[in-house]
């Protein structure tokens, strides 16, 4: 018999850490980083195998994750982009 895994003991967020952004548990990786890499078009055999450290299963808890609260991410992701933009141009000036 195959054992069970509670998907949500495999994501975490901590006040402070990481901006208090989601994780996959005992690692620091975030949630939105597992996204980018999705987005990039990296498949989830591909994002394991390019951490080394990280499970499948870690990596499919993420991206659950960020399927169940793809909104709220894809905003953070997108705040962050301008934010990097308006901070590029602010140099180049």
């Amino acid at each position: 018999m195959a054992a069970v895994t509670d998907i949500g003991s495999l994501i975490y967020s901590q006040p402070g850490l990481h901006g208090g952004r989601p994780c996959i548990a005992g690692t620091g990786v975030t949630v939105r980083r597992i996204a980018v890499l999705r987005n990039m078009g990296e498949g989830p055999e591909e994002i394991a195998a390019n951490f080394g450290r990280l499970s499948l299963a870690q990596v499919h808890a993420a991206l659950a994750y960020y399927y169940a609260h793809k909104t709220e991410i894809d905003a953070d992701l997108e705040a962050e982009e301008r934010e990097y933009d308006a901070l590029a141009e602010q140099s180049r000036r």
